[in-house]
């Protein structure tokens, strides 16, 4: 299971923030690009980019993301407020590995359908839950489907995966809820990419047995709790 650094974009910073509740930086850098390569420099193989700004309706960062694209040298999936044809287009020519839809596709399975048809295994279904129930719009509303009808609306469809973060113990370093992990990882149609609330190396070897694809690792690596690029496979639970 590969283990994947998260480089989270408010306010053109890079910040760690917990719950998604604005205000609540953990961490504050200057520089996304900078921050992106720190990874890299360490060897990340894979980086997810999460563009906090487009999810709030803050505007977006998706220049600097073409960029950190082009000139990182390693595979990059982009989420965070992406709700239009146009920007999706946009992220896949720049060369996103994956680009993440979450809200939107959320709201409309039919448009998602479409889209992950036009890119097939290019799109992945964001599908972030808050006590067992999907959340859309940055974290901030409920959705009327449940998680098991989105699994049904995305069975059929080409996505490249479903990424799930748990918002109930997002940031909160408290480790992750095993149980809900494992109940979604099961019952998910497609491969699963964890986040939320991974803080140690016990974390990881968890969702490795559950069958994650990857996990999504922030405040835990940036204020090195863990750091898997010392481990002996990096960047890698085997």
């Amino acid at each position: 299971m590969i283990i994947i650094p998260a480089v989270d974009v408010l306010d053109h910073k890079v910040v760690q923030l917990v719950g998604g509740e604005l205000g609540s930086q953990r961490i504050t850098l200057p520089d996304p690009m900078r921050a992106a390569m720190s990874w890299v420099d360490k060897g990340a193989p894979y980086l997810h980019l999460v563009d906090l700004d487009g999810a709030f309706g803050k505007g977006n960062n998706t220049e600097v993301f073409k960029r950190i694209i082009k000139e990182c040298g390693v595979p990059v999936e982009v989420g965070g407020g992406i709700r239009s044809k146009d920007i999706v287009d946009d992220l896949v020519s720049a060369g996103a590995d994956r680009v993440i839809i979450g809200t939107r596709g959320i709201k409309e399975p039919e448009w998602l359908s479409k889209i992950a048809d036009d890119h097939p295994r290019k799109i992945m279904a964001g599908m972030d839950t808050k006590n067992g129930s999907l959340v859309v719009n940055g974290w901030r509303g409920s959705s009327e489907i449940s998680v098991e009808k989105m699994f049904s609306e995305i069975g059929k469809m080409p996505l490249a995966g479903v990424l799930n973060t748990n918002v109930s113990v997002e940031g909160q370093m408290k480790g992750i809820d095993e149980g809900q992990s494992g109940q979604f990882i099961s019952k998910c149609p497609h491969k699963v990419i964890a986040s939320g609330g991974i803080t140690t190396e016990d974390d990881c070897r968890i969702l490795n047995r559950l069958g994650a694809g990857g996990a999504v690792v922030g405040l835990a690596v940036y204020t090195e709790v863990i750091r898997p690029w010392e481990w002996d496979t990096p960047w890698f639970i085997r």
